[in-house]
């Protein structure tokens, strides 16, 4: 029988990096690839046509803007299973869900559009295999908008502390429900002093965990 532990499992691992704005996702995907030897994915951001009006006029643009990222990223949620051989995902397919309710949430999208969204969801989700692990990067508000104004994104300006108070009790609800289904290592990126260190932890609690489990997540709040 082949040992769980051996490093030829990790080469074949589905990871997804999940977490609020700036909570450094994509720091952690490039050094996970690299400790892994897995390529990387990346979230769509500087060749998305619509995150400029989404953040002018959120009302306006946000069902076709989550519409759009829908898309993307289900493009390369496909392109990780069929190349094979695993990835790592700078941000899941699921948590467009998370932004596309909190958006609900905060009268800046309407139940009817987020009938729609989540019922192309749904039809998407047939079609997909689940990450072999969800990586959790819990940052609150305060710390994800601290780390917003430090990159000086001029798209992200008109982010306000109130939006992501909403998103991270969205996310909070999002990571209790997809647990059930997905294994989730959810960690605290400001206890560890950098990305390769916290690789290194992920690493080991994935091994030290049986946890995998047959089946297909899909968002519970409609």
């Amino acid at each position: 029988m082949a040992d769980h532990r051996s490093p030829t499992r990790l080469n074949d691992l589905f990871i997804g990096i999940a977490g609020m704005i700036g909570a450094g996702k994509s720091t952690l995907a490039r050094t996970l690839g690299e400790h892994l030897d897995l390529p990387v994915y990346y979230e769509p951001v500087g060749d998305n046509e619509y995150l400029a009006d989404f953040y002018r006029d959120t009302k306006q643009y946000s069902f076709a803007t989550q519409i759009y990222l829908l898309n993307r990223r289900f493009q390369q949620h496909q392109e990780i299973i069929w190349r094979g051989g695993g990835g790592v995902q700078d941000r899941t397919i699921y948590e467009d869900a998370v932004f596309a309710r909190m958006l609900v949430d905060i009268g800046l999208m309407e139940e009817r559009d987020y009938r729609t969204y989540l019922s192309l969801f749904r039809h998407m989700s047939n079609f997909m295999c689940r990450p072999s692990v969800i990586v959790y990067l819990d940052v609150k508000p305060e710390r994800s908008m601290e780390r917003i104004k430090m990159r000086s994104r001029e798209v992200e300006t008109g982010i306000t502390l109130e939006y992501l108070q909403a998103l991270y009790a969205e996310y909070n609800r999002f990571i209790e429900d997809i647990s059930r289904t997905v294994p989730v290592v959810r960690v605290d990126y400001d206890r560890f002093r950098d990305a390769e260190e916290m690789a290194s932890v992920i690493e080991r609690e994935y091994l030290d965990a049986s946890f995998l489990r047959n089946a297909r997540w899909e968002p519970t709040r409609a």
